[in-house]
């Protein structure tokens, strides 16, 4: 792709590294076919080719973006299966955050939008707000039907009973069981704390029976993911990750940063590129980001211990879009569940979104339940025992509409080498 930036614009690295994006683009459109919204809505500017056209020329022309342009760009999922399918290794990833960094910057929302992004902003990386959130939102559920489209989806999201704090989730360091093999760093999270704190629970059950020592960091929290995809400043929180884990390395060295929510995991392995032009940082960010793990991965490099308890049920895995597209970690979870003595069936259209993506069943309802219907048929097609992924948008979304248990793919690791049952699972 040709383009027709200035000397000042490519002096910005934001735009200068937005510009090589750009020119590897071939217009070859092999994106198109396994793009969701494409899919769904079959219009040229819902594909990832048709959006860089309208980014490159957002980015050219340094004007505000029309209101048409800023409803194709929050459209997209940022799913990045066009990134699994691109063969000329076009970056969407950072090409569409760069846009949609510029959106919020120069884009006036309208104002009920602009309650909806900031709040989202605001909450949803902080658990004991989000917690709160959640208690306020079941007393508003009753009448949710006087609220709008958007307000209905996300009250729909809320569960009926928020499970208790876990004491897992606080700075400390949890000894592994017998000779240590590995000392390790456990991104704890966000929103994971408050919806679903048995994956940690689970995680870190599983990495001491393993030979882990698992240090959860002081000061460290929030990966800055949701902040981040809304086009919102997501430094401070992937500064304090960096700056907490970097002080675990100098006090006993870490051999992996390990995380259980895969979007959470795309974005720590993307700290380098993120701090790249930081003098202070850029190398203790390219350093925290070559350690980072999704837990499957490194269980996958320890080896899984022969299961202890009998499982044998028909597990349908949901390769989460962040896991697969984002991280490239195709393979791992299902032989890692494939050796702890589950069933292993392979969905159709396994590539396709879930819905959830971050904030997307939020923002964008009608989309998102348009995606987890289909996503709920395709697992229910292979009659699975119960559902299974890595990350916690798609757990949640999968489970609003699936009458099967969903549960991370760590707590049946966890179960099936002599945890607990997870408590989804009938007995």
């Amino acid at each position: 792709m040709q383009t027709t930036f200035t000397a000042a614009q490519l002096a910005d690295p934001e735009t200068s590294a937005s510009e090589k994006i750009l020119r590897a683009c071939v217009h070859c459109g092999f994106c198109t076919a396994t793009c969701p919204t494409y899919v769904l809505l079959g219009d040229e500017l819902d594909s990832p080719r048709g959006r860089i056209y309208l980014i490159k020329d957002l980015l050219e022309n340094d004007q505000p973006p029309t209101p048409e342009v800023v409803k194709h760009l929050d459209r997209c999922l940022s799913c990045l299966s066009c990134m699994s399918t691109c063969p000329s290794g076009v970056n969407y990833m950072h090409l569409v955050d760069h846009a949609r960094h510029r959106v919020e910057a120069t884009f006036e929302r309208p104002w009920f939008d602009r309650a909806m992004w900031r709040t989202f902003g605001i909450v949803l990386p902080r658990p004991g707000l989000f917690r709160a959130a959640m208690r306020a939102s079941r007393i508003a559920k009753p009448f949710a039907r006087l609220l709008s489209a958007r307000m209905r989806a996300a009250l729909a999201l809320v569960p009926t009973a928020l499970p208790k704090p876990s004491r897992f989730d606080r700075p400390q360091v949890f000894p592994s069981v017998g000779t240590r093999k590995r000392r390790v760093a456990l991104l704890s999270g966000c929103a994971q704390q408050v919806l679903a704190p048995s994956i940690n629970e689970a995680t870190i059950r599983l990495l001491t029976r393993h030979g882990c020592d698992v240090v959860v960091a002081a000061g460290a929290g929030c990966c800055g993911a949701l902040t981040h995809h809304l086009g919102q400043d997501a430094r401070a929180f992937a500064r304090a990750n960096i700056l907490a884990w970097a002080q675990e390395i100098e006090r006993g060295g870490l051999d992996a940063i390990v995380v259980n929510a895969s979007g959470c995991g795309t974005m720590v392995k993307d700290y380098g590129f993120m701090f790249r032009s930081d003098s202070e940082l850029s190398a203790l960010a390219a350093s925290v980001s070559a350690l980072a793990r999704d837990v499957a991965e490194l269980m996958s490099e320890i080896g899984l211990q022969a299961p202890s308890n009998p499982t044998g049920r028909r597990v349908a895995y949901h390769s989460a879009c962040s896991l697969q597209h984002g991280q490239r970690v195709l393979d791992e979870p299902k032989a890692l569940l494939r050796a702890a003595g589950f069933i292993v069936l392979d969905p159709p259209e396994g590539h396709l979104c879930c819905g959830s993506a971050g904030t997307y069943n939020l923002l964008q309802p009608e989309l998102a339940a348009r995606l987890r219907d289909r996503k709920v048929a395709n697992l229910d097609s292979v009659s699975p025992d119960l559902v299974a992924a890595g990350n916690i948008g798609c757990l949640t979304q999968i489970a609003s509409a699936s009458t099967l248990p969903v549960v991370h793919t760590v707590e049946l690791l966890d179960w099936a080498t002599g945890g607990p049952r997870p408590s989804a699972l009938p007995a």
